[in-house]
């Protein structure tokens, strides 16, 4: 369901996009309206269901995780037992910073975050451990050229 947004609701959801951490006076400074309002706007904006989990973006190269992967899995499998152990397996690995179906002729494709190949490789056979699957092609990222989170308002 979509909701509407007026002009005051996109500036405070692009502010909170940029900066979450900041305080209620500044995002309100920011948008040009007063604390009281944006509150209860933002209230209404989780309520809706347009603002979910607040959290914190950590740099996975400062932790070590240098090596980001793009694994795309055909597979033959698409009852949904074999859906479910997938899913399952997917949600168990920290590795797998997110998962898409598709349509086309790759089924799946994954972003996996690792230390390096070696690591990707002991991700990689535990997911064959696990489901079956047809084929499995890792890209690795040579380089990041854009990363955000911010959704285009």
């Amino acid at each position: 369901m979509e909701v509407r947004l007026d002009a005051l609701d996109r500036k405070i959801l692009v502010a909170v996009q940029r900066d979450a951490s900041r305080s209620l006076d500044e995002i309100a400074r920011e948008v040009g309206s007063s604390k009281t309002p944006v509150w209860n706007r933002m209230r209404k904006l989780r309520e809706a269901g347009v603002i979910g989990q607040q959290t914190v973006l950590l740099d996975p190269e400062a932790l070590g995780l240098e090596a980001c992967f793009f694994v795309l899995i055909r597979t033959s499998e698409h009852d949904a037992d074999w859906q479910t152990r997938f899913l399952h397996t997917l949600r168990a690995r920290p590795e797998v910073l997110e998962a898409h179906r598709l349509a086309g002729d790759i089924d799946y494709i994954l972003k996996v975050r690792v230390a390096n190949a070696r690591a990707y490789d002991n991700f990689y056979q535990a997911l064959i451990s696990e489901v079956k699957i047809h084929n499995v092609t890792a890209l690795l990222s040579m380089e990041e050229l854009k990363y955000t989170t911010e959704l285009p308002l």
